[in-house]
């Protein structure tokens, strides 16, 4: 019998991504536990959301957690939008990518990476793993594939937006999918 982990989603691409990866392991989510779970997100940094969102969902299910947080980070800015990448404008995915695409209009350089942290907490121990994948911003929106800002973002490993490619594409090489195998190498002692 496989060992039971909770993730912390309710998106149906994430689920699949996390189950395609890690396949010695039975990946439920709340809703199929009948549990209804949301969490503010309040912390500093990717890490410190993965952590809250697996310890809130540990402490309400008493099963193994993964929870993980992610955004795009941009070199013009500082960083940002960053851990507020989500809700950078106050509205939707359109909203957060004219606001991007403004202030970045005068910007000399337009690099930019996604991050990601992912946490698996048991109620005793933390492990956590990161990934990033880079490229830059474009001065406008190219594809209607994905979903944030992925039709502003021009992968460096890809040649082309996330917008643009499939998502088989865009799994290879993503921050999520980086950030996973090191922590499917990590549990299973590879690391």
């Amino acid at each position: 019998m496989k060992k039971q982990i909770v993730l912390a989603t309710g998106n149906k691409g994430k689920l699949n991504e996390f189950r395609a990866i890690l396949k010695d392991y039975e990946i439920l989510t709340p809703r199929e536990l009948n549990v209804d779970f949301d969490v503010e997100e309040t912390g500093e940094t990717f890490y410190d959301n993965a952590l809250i969102k697996a310890r809130a969902l540990y402490e309400i299910c008493k099963l193994p957690t993964l929870a993980d947080d992610s955004g795009l980070c941009v070199d013009a800015l500082g960083g940002a939008p960053g851990v507020f990448s989500a809700r950078y404008s106050g509205g939707n995915d359109k909203d957060n990518i004219d606001k991007l695409l403004n202030e970045l209009s005068t910007a000399k350089g337009r690099k930019a990476h996604f991050s990601c942290c992912i946490v698996y907490y048991d109620g005793a121990s933390v492990v956590s793993a990161t990934g990033e994948t880079h490229g830059i911003i474009t001065r406008e929106v190219i594809g209607n594939g994905g979903f944030g800002y992925d039709p502003v973002f021009l992968s460096d490993d890809l040649g082309k937006t996330f917008g643009e490619a499939s998502e088989d594409e865009k799994n290879k090489i993503s921050h999520r999918a980086r950030a996973l195998a090191q922590l499917a190498d990590i549990l299973h002692g590879k690391a």
